[in-house]
């Protein structure tokens, strides 16, 4: 078996996290994932990774040193088969934690396909608590569909539960002492996204800091900084906790506190390339030498090559604000 030392970059980071995009399609039209509104290209059938190629390439990430997996999209229960993707792929070994981030509007479908598999924790995107304003964010009616799907991931057990809030200037940022007094109550981690631009022109045009979220929120209460235990593999996230609260607090600032120093992650596209950093343009195919009956061994070093160009920081001049894909593209 390959050693662990090989998923380290060049900067010494411990690569254990893989995050896998299994689609480019989704369900929603959020405005900050296309700012225009226009048509959205999307790849063809023929030019997506199939399971079993993922599966393929997550047995060997596992052999060199990954330890936890999050599938994401797009939205990943819009692909046909994903039950049965996912029963397939919490039988690898060697996966200590698998996860899963979806916009929770087809969550209640397969939300016992989740417990059945072992899927403990989940990440639900959520932008408003208004029902016509999600309408407005999303271009769908469907915030009693994502509600109903927490709660039910609730009486099922699913913990935490981690919903996140991309924070937007002007749209949604009437609603942050909402969504903070929402965790005085249930015990859901609510998380607020600083936004961040990617593949668009209007760089900062939403963009609130987190220092501005958190100052609203001290309004109702002492933020009580916690270290968040619920993961084997903490994340990018600042937990605090309002007094007697049953639930979390997190703030996750991409642009004002950057955290790429900490960063163990490394993303498979659902085109099939490796981006060994979300922000930057670099990407390197892993798909077409799959195709062609490339040895484990060759994958391998393509893996390695590609975890060798994980950038010391996406604040990096030569990578920042060069990424040309939209965040649906990549898998967030």
């Amino acid at each position: 078996m390959a050693s662990n030392n090989l998923l380290i970059d060049n900067y010494y980071r411990k690569i254990t996290y893989l995050r896998i995009s299994i689609t480019d399609r989704c369900n929603l039209r959020c405005i900050y994932c296309n700012p225009k509104g226009n048509y959205i290209p999307r790849l063809n059938h023929h030019d997506i990774l199939s399971y079993e190629e993922i599966l393929h390439i997550v047995k060997i990430f596992i052999k060199m040193g990954i330890k936890k997996i999050r599938i994401t999209g797009g939205e990943p229960f819009v692909r046909k088969d994903i039950d049965l993707f996912i029963k397939s792929l919490s039988r690898i070994s060697g996966i200590e934690e698998l996860t899963i981030t979806t916009n929770g509007t087809l969550l209640i479908d397969y939300i016992n396909i989740l417990k059945e598999c072992g899927i403990k924790r989940l990440n639900i995107s959520l932008d408003t608590l208004k029902p016509e304003r999600y309408k407005q964010i999303t271009g769908f009616d469907a915030f009693k569909k994502v509600w109903d799907g927490i709660f039910k991931a609730k009486e099922l057990g699913f913990d935490p539960i981690k919903i996140n809030m991309v924070v937007l200037n002007g749209i949604n940022d009437d609603e942050i002492l909402e969504f903070a007094k929402l965790t005085l109550y249930e015990p859901f981690h609510v998380r607020f996204i600083e936004y961040m631009p990617i593949g668009t022109e209007n760089k900062f045009l939403c963009h609130v800091p987190s220092i501005d979220i958190m100052s609203q929120i001290k309004n109702i209460g002492e933020l009580i900084e916690v270290k968040d235990k619920s993961s084997l593999y903490p994340g990018p996230a600042h937990y605090f906790k309002l007094k007697n609260a049953k639930g979390m607090i997190g703030f996750i600032s991409p642009i004002t506190s950057h955290f790429c120093k900490k960063c163990n992650r490394i993303r498979l596209t659902a085109d099939g390339h490796l981006k060994p950093c979300l922000i930057s343009s670099y990407k390197l195919d892993i798909k077409t030498p799959l195709r062609n009956d490339a040895k484990d061994n060759i994958l391998k070093d393509i893996i390695i090559k590609a975890v060798k160009h994980k950038p010391i920081s996406y604040l990096d001049d030569k990578i920042f604000g060069k990424e040309s894909m939209y965040m649906y593209m990549i898998g967030g």
